[in-house]
Parts: structure tokens; sequence; C-alpha cells
């Protein structure tokens, strides 16, 4: 898994869509094992967590890059 934001920076959109969505199903299952008493490690919440805000803010970034390059053209 990515784990360093320059790591990230390399992937496509699509790519990066794919990790977000693994990350979401990951947070998912620890939630189930939390719940049943089954975590073995309580500090993965916390990495996935910021995994998917790393993620979201690149997202974010293209989003507004694309904005900007857009009404700059316009």
């Amino acid at each position: 898994m990515k784990s360093n934001i320059g790591e990230l920076r390399r992937l496509n959109d699509a790519e990066l869509s794919k990790q977000l969505d693994e990350f979401y199903q990951e947070l998912f299952n620890l939630r189930f094992q939390r719940a049943s008493g089954q975590v073995k490690n309580m500090n993965r919440f916390t990495e996935v967590r910021r995994q998917i805000a790393r993620i979201k803010t690149l997202q974010r970034e293209r989003e507004l890059a694309g904005v900007i390059v857009k009404k700059g053209a316009a």
C-alpha cells in the first residue's frame, strides 16, 4: 500500500480512486472487527483515516488545478 504522499502523487486519478475505495473497505472491516473485539492493531484506524484524508486532499488539489487552468484559458 502507498503510504508516502509522493508515491500517491505519482498515481493517476483512477488509481487514486481505487486506493480510496480499498481504504474505505479496510476501515469498514476494522470497524466490524472492533465491534466483535478482534482488532489486533488499534493504530491501524488512525493510519487508514489519514491515508483517506491524503487521497481526498490530492483529489481536491487536482480538481482545483483543473478549474484554475480552465479559467485561465477562458
